[in-house]
């Protein structure tokens, strides 16, 4: 049984999408300003941060579409499109390093449905799991799991992160630092996926991604 919405999940939801994108939108604003009043005189390094922070905003947004949006589910997309989605992010930052290979064979022949929009839900969530940066990584393991494991400084869950990934916390009770969590644990639900967290190592953790029978 699907577990039903409430109006607090999709306000959090909102919440957090705007408080990702508010910085790299409010940076291209604070730009524009400068070079209104400034001219001729602003500088290069003033088109180089309204440029840098528009390619964010992109970034997120594009990332935040497949991961959310209905198009996301479309069989179109392919995983390179997802690599390339969450590189955008990461190549920016320059604090974290995908070392995965989309060309890799991490899914099925045809993959089940929506398998590259839980897979950008889980990267997104990967990167969350390294506050001092490090390295993301996707590979299928023997029992036909697709695993994202982040390393890195620091890497871990917080506390209640899993709980909110696997839908063990009442949706009243959640906080936008989990809501992401939250939501990749409905779209799972309701297209077949299931989750399972764990700490493979010192200074790891990874994602299970248990994916639906065909």
């Amino acid at each position: 049984m699907s577990t039903p919405i409430s109006i607090d999940l999709l306000e959090l939801m909102a919440s957090k999408i705007c408080h990702d994108l508010i910085s790299p939108i409010g940076a291209v604003n604070n730009g524009i300003e400068f070079l209104e009043d400034m001219g001729e005189d602003a500088g290069d390094e003033i088109n180089q941060l309204i440029s840098f922070s528009a390619q964010q905003a992109s970034a997120k947004l594009q990332a935040f579409r497949m991961a959310y949006g209905a198009g996301g589910a479309d069989g179109n997309i392919k995983i390179a499109d997802v690599y390339n989605s969450i590189e955008s992010i990461v190549a920016a930052e320059k604090k974290i390093v995908q070392e995965w290979d989309p060309a890799t064979k991490i899914a099925p022949e045809l993959p089940p449905k929506a398998f590259c929009k839980i897979l950008t839900c889980v990267l997104l969530l990967s990167k969350e799991c390294l506050p001092k940066g490090g390295t993301l990584s996707v590979h299928r393991a023997d029992n036909d799991d697709v695993v994202v494991t982040a390393r890195g400084e620091n890497a871990g869950f917080r506390d209640g992160f899993v709980d909110a990934l696997l839908l063990e916390v009442a949706q009243d009770e959640l906080t936008p630092t989990f809501t992401h969590g939250y939501i990749t644990g409905l779209l799972g639900q309701h297209y077949g996926y299931s989750f399972k967290a764990e700490v493979p190592e010192d200074g790891a953790v990874a994602i299970h991604m248990n994916l639906p029978l065909m």
